[in-house]
Protein backbone atom coordinates (compact mmCIF):
# COMPACT_ATOMS: atom_id res chain seq x y z
CA UNK A 1 0.00 0.00 0.00
CA UNK A 2 1.35 3.67 -1.34
CA UNK A 3 1.22 6.47 1.44
CA UNK A 4 -1.00 7.56 -0.84
CA UNK A 5 -4.13 4.83 -0.36
CA UNK A 6 -2.67 4.73 3.24
CA UNK A 7 -4.09 8.51 3.35
CA UNK A 8 -7.41 7.29 1.33
CA UNK A 9 -8.37 4.46 3.11
CA UNK A 10 -7.72 6.42 6.62
CA UNK A 11 -10.44 9.26 5.03
CA UNK A 12 -13.06 6.10 4.87
CA UNK A 13 -12.74 5.59 8.05
CA UNK A 14 -12.01 9.21 10.03
CA UNK A 15 -14.10 11.52 7.72
CA UNK A 16 -18.53 11.99 7.83
CA UNK A 17 -20.21 9.77 5.42
CA UNK A 18 -20.92 13.20 3.72
CA UNK A 19 -17.70 14.33 3.41
CA UNK A 20 -15.64 14.75 -0.16
CA UNK A 21 -13.39 11.15 -0.11
CA UNK A 22 -9.99 12.30 -2.32
CA UNK A 23 -10.12 8.17 -3.49
CA UNK A 24 -13.63 9.22 -5.32
CA UNK A 25 -12.73 12.54 -7.04
CA UNK A 26 -14.20 12.92 -10.00
CA UNK A 27 -10.66 14.13 -11.33
CA UNK A 28 -8.20 15.97 -13.01
CA UNK A 29 -11.38 16.86 -16.04
CA UNK A 30 -9.16 19.57 -18.23
CA UNK A 31 -5.71 17.31 -18.65
CA UNK A 32 -6.08 14.04 -16.81
CA UNK A 33 -4.89 12.44 -14.11
CA UNK A 34 -1.32 12.57 -12.95
CA UNK A 35 -0.76 9.74 -9.84
CA UNK A 36 1.39 10.68 -6.91
CA UNK A 37 2.01 7.70 -4.57
CA UNK A 38 2.52 9.96 -1.52
CA UNK A 39 -0.31 12.73 -1.71
CA UNK A 40 -3.87 12.54 -2.47
CA UNK A 41 -5.32 14.65 -5.06
CA UNK A 42 -6.62 16.84 -2.91
CA UNK A 43 -2.87 17.68 -1.49
CA UNK A 44 -1.82 17.82 -4.57
CA UNK A 45 -4.34 21.12 -5.57
CA UNK A 46 -3.32 22.43 -2.41
CA UNK A 47 0.51 22.00 -2.81
CA UNK A 48 0.33 23.13 -6.65
CA UNK A 49 -1.88 26.53 -5.22
CA UNK A 50 0.73 27.26 -2.80
CA UNK A 51 3.49 27.00 -4.80
CA UNK A 52 2.25 29.66 -7.63
CA UNK A 53 3.05 32.46 -8.30
CA UNK A 54 -0.14 33.81 -8.15
CA UNK A 55 -0.05 33.18 -4.93
CA UNK A 56 2.93 34.24 -3.76
CA UNK A 57 1.97 37.90 -5.36
CA UNK A 58 -1.24 38.21 -3.16
CA UNK A 59 1.06 39.22 -0.08
CA UNK A 60 1.27 42.75 -1.95
CA UNK A 61 -2.78 42.84 -3.07
CA UNK A 62 -4.99 45.16 -1.13
CA UNK A 63 -7.31 43.70 1.73
CA UNK A 64 -8.80 46.91 3.05
CA UNK A 65 -5.87 49.67 3.44
CA UNK A 66 -3.31 49.73 1.02
CA UNK A 67 -0.07 48.08 1.32
CA UNK A 68 1.76 51.71 1.59
CA UNK A 69 -0.32 52.71 4.58
CA UNK A 70 1.77 50.25 7.01
CA UNK A 71 2.78 46.94 7.32
CA UNK A 72 0.60 45.92 10.36
CA UNK A 73 -2.30 45.64 8.23
CA UNK A 74 -4.01 42.65 6.34
CA UNK A 75 -3.38 42.45 2.85
CA UNK A 76 -4.81 39.76 0.46
CA UNK A 77 -2.63 37.00 1.34
CA UNK A 78 -3.08 37.45 5.00
CA UNK A 79 -6.67 37.19 4.68
CA UNK A 80 -6.39 33.74 2.68
CA UNK A 81 -4.47 32.85 5.32
CA UNK A 82 -7.19 33.17 7.47
CA UNK A 83 -10.05 32.11 5.91
CA UNK A 84 -8.22 28.81 4.67
CA UNK A 85 -7.43 28.34 8.98
CA UNK A 86 -11.21 29.45 9.20
CA UNK A 87 -12.01 26.33 6.99
CA UNK A 88 -10.04 24.08 8.42
CA UNK A 89 -11.03 24.73 11.65
CA UNK A 90 -15.08 23.79 10.29
CA UNK A 91 -13.83 20.78 8.49
CA UNK A 92 -12.06 19.31 11.41
CA UNK A 93 -15.28 19.87 13.54
CA UNK A 94 -17.38 18.60 10.99
CA UNK A 95 -15.54 15.68 9.95
CA UNK A 96 -14.92 17.12 5.99
CA UNK A 97 -12.31 17.02 3.88
CA UNK A 98 -10.02 19.57 5.33
CA UNK A 99 -7.45 19.31 2.26
CA UNK A 100 -9.93 20.22 0.19
CA UNK A 101 -11.25 22.52 1.72
CA UNK A 102 -7.53 24.56 2.30
CA UNK A 103 -7.10 23.79 -1.18
CA UNK A 104 -10.21 26.17 -2.52
CA UNK A 105 -9.90 28.86 0.43
CA UNK A 106 -5.74 29.30 -0.41
CA UNK A 107 -7.21 29.98 -4.14
CA UNK A 108 -10.70 31.66 -3.77
CA UNK A 109 -8.98 35.33 -4.07
CA UNK A 110 -5.77 34.35 -6.70
CA UNK A 111 -7.76 36.25 -9.22
CA UNK A 112 -8.09 39.40 -7.07
CA UNK A 113 -6.95 42.68 -9.06
CA UNK A 114 -4.65 45.19 -7.10
CA UNK A 115 -6.76 47.68 -4.94
CA UNK A 116 -9.32 44.86 -3.66
CA UNK A 117 -12.69 45.38 -4.90
CA UNK A 118 -12.04 48.84 -6.14
CA UNK A 119 -9.83 47.68 -8.85
CA UNK A 120 -12.47 44.40 -9.23
CA UNK A 121 -15.07 47.16 -9.92
CA UNK A 122 -13.01 49.04 -12.34
CA UNK A 123 -12.34 46.02 -14.75
CA UNK A 124 -15.93 45.11 -14.64
CA UNK A 125 -16.60 48.37 -15.52
CA UNK A 126 -14.37 48.43 -18.51
CA UNK A 127 -15.55 44.86 -19.43
CA UNK A 128 -19.57 45.73 -19.21
CA UNK A 129 -19.93 44.41 -22.73
CA UNK A 130 -17.43 41.74 -22.89
CA UNK A 131 -18.92 39.93 -19.82
CA UNK A 132 -17.69 41.42 -16.83
CA UNK A 133 -14.60 41.04 -14.71
CA UNK A 134 -16.14 38.85 -11.40
CA UNK A 135 -12.63 37.48 -9.50
CA UNK A 136 -13.85 33.87 -8.49
CA UNK A 137 -14.33 33.60 -12.27
CA UNK A 138 -10.83 34.92 -12.95
CA UNK A 139 -9.27 32.92 -10.20
CA UNK A 140 -10.79 30.08 -12.16
CA UNK A 141 -8.93 31.30 -15.35
CA UNK A 142 -5.68 31.78 -13.13
CA UNK A 143 -5.64 27.80 -12.26
CA UNK A 144 -6.96 26.59 -15.53
CA UNK A 145 -4.96 28.88 -18.37
CA UNK A 146 -2.70 31.91 -16.76
CA UNK A 147 -0.49 30.30 -13.94
CA UNK A 148 2.76 29.06 -15.89
CA UNK A 149 4.43 25.92 -14.14
CA UNK A 150 4.10 23.25 -16.74
CA UNK A 151 5.38 22.41 -19.85
CA UNK A 152 2.43 19.93 -21.31
CA UNK A 153 -0.23 22.77 -20.70
CA UNK A 154 -0.98 26.00 -18.96
CA UNK A 155 -2.84 26.27 -15.52
CA UNK A 156 -2.39 23.93 -12.66
CA UNK A 157 -4.62 21.19 -14.02
CA UNK A 158 -6.63 21.03 -10.53
CA UNK A 159 -9.35 18.51 -9.43
CA UNK A 160 -12.68 19.28 -10.19
CA UNK A 161 -13.68 19.27 -6.84
CA UNK A 162 -10.96 22.37 -6.37
CA UNK A 163 -12.27 23.99 -9.42
CA UNK A 164 -15.71 23.84 -8.72
CA UNK A 165 -15.02 25.11 -4.91
CA UNK A 166 -13.35 28.19 -6.72
CA UNK A 167 -16.26 28.67 -9.77
CA UNK A 168 -19.09 28.23 -6.86
CA UNK A 169 -17.57 30.71 -4.04
CA UNK A 170 -21.04 32.32 -3.14
CA UNK A 171 -21.04 35.00 -0.49
CA UNK A 172 -22.09 38.68 0.45
CA UNK A 173 -20.39 40.08 -1.90
CA UNK A 174 -19.50 36.78 -4.21
CA UNK A 175 -22.46 35.67 -7.15
CA UNK A 176 -20.70 34.48 -9.86
CA UNK A 177 -22.47 32.57 -12.99
CA UNK A 178 -20.69 29.29 -13.10
CA UNK A 179 -19.80 27.91 -16.06
CA UNK A 180 -22.44 24.82 -17.32
CA UNK A 181 -19.69 22.36 -15.76
CA UNK A 182 -20.56 23.08 -12.19
CA UNK A 183 -24.04 22.81 -12.89
CA UNK A 184 -24.17 18.63 -12.65
CA UNK A 185 -24.78 19.05 -9.19
CA UNK A 186 -27.37 21.20 -7.21
CA UNK A 187 -25.48 22.34 -4.62
CA UNK A 188 -22.01 22.58 -4.40
CA UNK A 189 -19.79 20.32 -2.23
CA UNK A 190 -20.03 20.86 1.82
CA UNK A 191 -16.38 21.76 1.42
CA UNK A 192 -16.88 24.38 -0.71
CA UNK A 193 -19.84 25.80 1.59
CA UNK A 194 -17.63 25.78 4.34
CA UNK A 195 -15.24 28.09 2.76
CA UNK A 196 -18.32 30.30 1.44
CA UNK A 197 -18.85 30.65 4.76
CA UNK A 198 -15.39 31.17 6.17
CA UNK A 199 -14.50 33.79 3.61
CA UNK A 200 -17.26 36.91 5.23
CA UNK A 201 -16.33 35.38 9.00
CA UNK A 202 -12.50 36.33 8.32
CA UNK A 203 -12.86 39.81 6.59
CA UNK A 204 -16.03 41.33 8.54
CA UNK A 205 -13.77 40.02 12.44
CA UNK A 206 -10.24 41.18 11.15
CA UNK A 207 -11.03 43.92 8.97
CA UNK A 208 -12.80 45.33 12.76
CA UNK A 209 -9.20 44.57 13.97
CA UNK A 210 -7.26 46.73 11.80
CA UNK A 211 -10.05 49.23 11.94
CA UNK A 212 -9.86 49.43 15.49
CA UNK A 213 -6.04 49.68 15.32
CA UNK A 214 -5.65 52.25 12.51
CA UNK A 215 -8.22 53.96 14.31
CA UNK A 216 -10.97 54.41 12.29
CA UNK A 217 -12.96 53.31 15.07
CA UNK A 218 -12.88 52.85 18.95
CA UNK A 219 -14.24 50.49 21.09
CA UNK A 220 -16.45 52.71 22.40
CA UNK A 221 -18.24 53.16 19.12
CA UNK A 222 -18.75 49.16 19.06
CA UNK A 223 -20.26 49.19 22.77
CA UNK A 224 -22.60 51.55 21.36
CA UNK A 225 -23.69 49.28 18.91
CA UNK A 226 -27.31 47.78 19.32
CA UNK A 227 -26.09 44.32 18.27
CA UNK A 228 -26.91 41.20 20.41
CA UNK A 229 -23.65 39.37 18.93
CA UNK A 230 -21.62 42.18 19.75
CA UNK A 231 -22.57 42.93 22.92
CA UNK A 232 -22.93 39.16 23.86
CA UNK A 233 -18.88 39.07 23.32
CA UNK A 234 -18.28 42.07 24.92
CA UNK A 235 -19.84 40.37 27.92
CA UNK A 236 -17.86 37.38 27.58
CA UNK A 237 -14.84 39.41 26.98
CA UNK A 238 -15.53 40.68 30.66
CA UNK A 239 -16.37 37.52 32.08
CA UNK A 240 -13.40 35.88 30.84
CA UNK A 241 -10.78 38.54 31.39
CA UNK A 242 -11.62 40.84 34.09
CA UNK A 243 -9.07 43.29 34.13
CA UNK A 244 -9.63 43.80 30.35
CA UNK A 245 -10.33 47.45 30.18
CA UNK A 246 -6.99 48.28 32.02
CA UNK A 247 -5.37 46.88 28.60
CA UNK A 248 -4.25 48.95 25.61
CA UNK A 249 -6.77 49.72 22.64
CA UNK A 250 -4.49 47.11 20.46
CA UNK A 251 -4.61 44.42 22.84
CA UNK A 252 -8.69 45.04 23.48
CA UNK A 253 -9.20 44.65 19.91
CA UNK A 254 -7.42 41.04 19.81
CA UNK A 255 -8.90 40.01 22.62
CA UNK A 256 -12.70 41.27 21.35
CA UNK A 257 -11.55 39.93 17.85
CA UNK A 258 -10.92 36.33 19.22
CA UNK A 259 -13.75 36.08 21.10
CA UNK A 260 -15.85 37.21 18.28
CA UNK A 261 -14.52 34.24 16.10
CA UNK A 262 -14.94 32.25 18.35
CA UNK A 263 -18.65 32.98 19.22
CA UNK A 264 -19.23 32.56 15.31
CA UNK A 265 -17.48 29.45 14.29
CA UNK A 266 -19.01 27.98 17.76
CA UNK A 267 -22.42 28.91 16.39
CA UNK A 268 -21.30 27.17 12.42
CA UNK A 269 -20.75 24.14 13.79
CA UNK A 270 -23.49 23.81 15.83
CA UNK A 271 -26.23 24.62 13.58
CA UNK A 272 -24.75 22.78 10.92
CA UNK A 273 -24.28 19.42 13.06
CA UNK A 274 -27.99 20.26 13.90
CA UNK A 275 -28.86 20.92 9.79
CA UNK A 276 -26.86 17.44 9.43
CA UNK A 277 -28.65 15.51 11.68
CA UNK A 278 -32.34 16.99 10.97
CA UNK A 279 -32.42 16.53 7.36
CA UNK A 280 -30.73 13.33 7.74
CA UNK A 281 -27.37 14.01 5.35
CA UNK A 282 -26.00 10.56 5.31
CA UNK A 283 -23.79 10.83 1.91
CA UNK A 284 -22.54 13.02 -0.25
CA UNK A 285 -24.96 12.99 -2.81
CA UNK A 286 -27.78 14.07 -0.42
CA UNK A 287 -25.68 17.09 0.34
CA UNK A 288 -25.08 17.96 -3.08
CA UNK A 289 -28.86 17.57 -3.89
CA UNK A 290 -30.85 19.14 -0.95
CA UNK A 291 -32.86 22.44 -1.82
CA UNK A 292 -30.37 24.57 0.45
CA UNK A 293 -27.01 25.05 1.80
CA UNK A 294 -25.90 22.74 4.85
CA UNK A 295 -23.45 24.87 6.34
CA UNK A 296 -24.73 27.53 7.77
CA UNK A 297 -25.36 30.01 10.88
CA UNK A 298 -27.99 30.60 13.10
CA UNK A 299 -30.23 32.83 11.36
CA UNK A 300 -30.14 35.54 14.15
CA UNK A 301 -26.46 35.18 14.57
CA UNK A 302 -25.92 35.66 10.54
CA UNK A 303 -28.38 38.77 10.76
CA UNK A 304 -26.01 40.59 13.15
CA UNK A 305 -22.86 39.38 11.47
CA UNK A 306 -24.93 41.03 8.58
CA UNK A 307 -25.80 44.12 10.33
CA UNK A 308 -21.75 44.20 11.77
CA UNK A 309 -20.80 43.95 7.82
CA UNK A 310 -23.44 46.57 7.06
CA UNK A 311 -21.67 48.84 10.15
CA UNK A 312 -18.02 48.41 8.76
CA UNK A 313 -19.19 49.47 5.40
CA UNK A 314 -20.88 52.56 6.71
CA UNK A 315 -17.69 53.80 9.18
CA UNK A 316 -14.61 51.97 7.76
CA UNK A 317 -15.02 51.24 4.30
CA UNK A 318 -16.36 54.85 3.20
CA UNK A 319 -13.91 56.42 5.47
CA UNK A 320 -12.53 59.61 3.32
CA UNK A 321 -8.99 57.77 4.11
CA UNK A 322 -10.65 54.72 2.44
CA UNK A 323 -12.18 55.41 -0.94
CA UNK A 324 -9.44 58.54 -1.51
CA UNK A 325 -7.50 55.91 -2.38
CA UNK A 326 -10.18 53.60 -3.75
CA UNK A 327 -10.73 55.81 -6.46
CA UNK A 328 -6.96 56.80 -7.06
CA UNK A 329 -6.59 52.87 -7.49
CA UNK A 330 -9.46 53.14 -10.07
CA UNK A 331 -7.91 55.96 -12.04
CA UNK A 332 -4.92 54.32 -12.13
CA UNK A 333 -6.08 50.62 -13.94
CA UNK A 334 -8.07 52.86 -15.71
CA UNK A 335 -5.83 54.88 -17.40
CA UNK A 336 -3.62 51.97 -18.14
CA UNK A 337 -6.13 49.68 -19.24
CA UNK A 338 -6.67 52.45 -21.95
CA UNK A 339 -3.55 53.50 -22.56
CA UNK A 340 -2.86 49.74 -23.74
CA UNK A 341 -5.96 49.48 -25.66
CA UNK A 342 -4.63 52.25 -27.60
CA UNK A 343 -0.77 50.92 -27.26
CA UNK A 344 -0.39 47.26 -27.18
CA UNK A 345 2.97 47.53 -28.17
CA UNK A 346 3.92 48.03 -24.39
CA UNK A 347 2.20 44.56 -23.48
CA UNK A 348 5.26 42.03 -22.15
CA UNK A 349 5.84 39.47 -25.03
CA UNK A 350 3.54 37.07 -23.62
CA UNK A 351 0.77 39.17 -23.32
CA UNK A 352 1.39 41.16 -26.97
CA UNK A 353 1.25 37.77 -28.70
CA UNK A 354 -1.89 36.57 -26.86
CA UNK A 355 -3.07 40.12 -27.85
CA UNK A 356 -2.24 40.34 -31.31
CA UNK A 357 -3.92 36.50 -31.76
CA UNK A 358 -7.04 37.38 -30.11
CA UNK A 359 -10.20 37.02 -32.88
CA UNK A 360 -12.01 40.47 -32.00
CA UNK A 361 -11.70 43.37 -29.74
CA UNK A 362 -13.72 41.70 -26.79
CA UNK A 363 -11.22 38.87 -26.64
CA UNK A 364 -8.03 41.88 -26.62
CA UNK A 365 -9.58 43.68 -23.80
CA UNK A 366 -9.59 40.42 -21.72
CA UNK A 367 -6.26 39.75 -22.50
CA UNK A 368 -5.97 43.17 -21.00
CA UNK A 369 -7.70 42.70 -18.02
CA UNK A 370 -5.80 39.08 -17.23
CA UNK A 371 -2.36 41.10 -17.53
CA UNK A 372 -3.70 44.16 -15.33
CA UNK A 373 -5.68 42.01 -12.74
CA UNK A 374 -2.12 39.69 -12.33
CA UNK A 375 -0.64 43.01 -11.06
CA UNK A 376 0.28 43.50 -7.24
CA UNK A 377 -0.75 46.91 -5.88
CA UNK A 378 3.30 47.87 -5.99
CA UNK A 379 3.36 47.01 -9.89
CA UNK A 380 0.86 48.28 -11.07
CA UNK A 381 1.87 52.07 -9.30
CA UNK A 382 5.06 52.01 -10.85
CA UNK A 383 3.95 51.52 -14.54
CA UNK A 384 1.52 53.95 -13.71
CA UNK A 385 4.15 56.41 -13.03
CA UNK A 386 6.33 55.15 -15.76
CA UNK A 387 3.86 55.54 -18.15
CA UNK A 388 2.60 58.94 -17.29
CA UNK A 389 5.11 60.67 -14.48
CA UNK A 390 8.87 61.76 -14.93
CA UNK A 391 10.11 58.46 -13.41
CA UNK A 392 13.48 58.12 -11.34
CA UNK A 393 14.18 54.38 -11.76
CA UNK A 394 17.26 53.41 -13.85
CA UNK A 395 15.05 50.07 -14.63
CA UNK A 396 11.62 48.47 -14.67
CA UNK A 397 11.17 45.02 -14.73
CA UNK A 398 8.53 44.02 -17.30
CA UNK A 399 6.42 41.06 -16.15
CA UNK A 400 6.26 38.01 -18.62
Amino acid sequence: MTAREFIETTEEKRLAPYATKSAYSIGRTLHGNEPDDYRTCFQRDRDRILYSKVFKDLQHKTQVFLINEGDFYRTRLTHTLEVAQHARTFARALRLNEDLCEAIALAHDLGHPPFGHAGEETLNELLKDDGGFEHNLQSLRVVDLLEKRYQRYDGLNLCFETREGIARHNTTHDHPDAPSEFHRFPRSSLETQVVNIADPLAYCAHDLEDALNAGYLRLKDLRNMDNPLVMRVFELCRSRYPDILKADTILQSRILVRTLIEEANIAVIRQTSQNIEQHRISSVEEARNFPEDIVAAPAGVWENFDALKSYLFENVYRKPQVCIMNEKGKLIIRRIFRHLERCPEMLPQTFKIRFDEAPDSSGKRRILADYISGMTDRYVMDLHMMMFEPYEKVMFEFRE
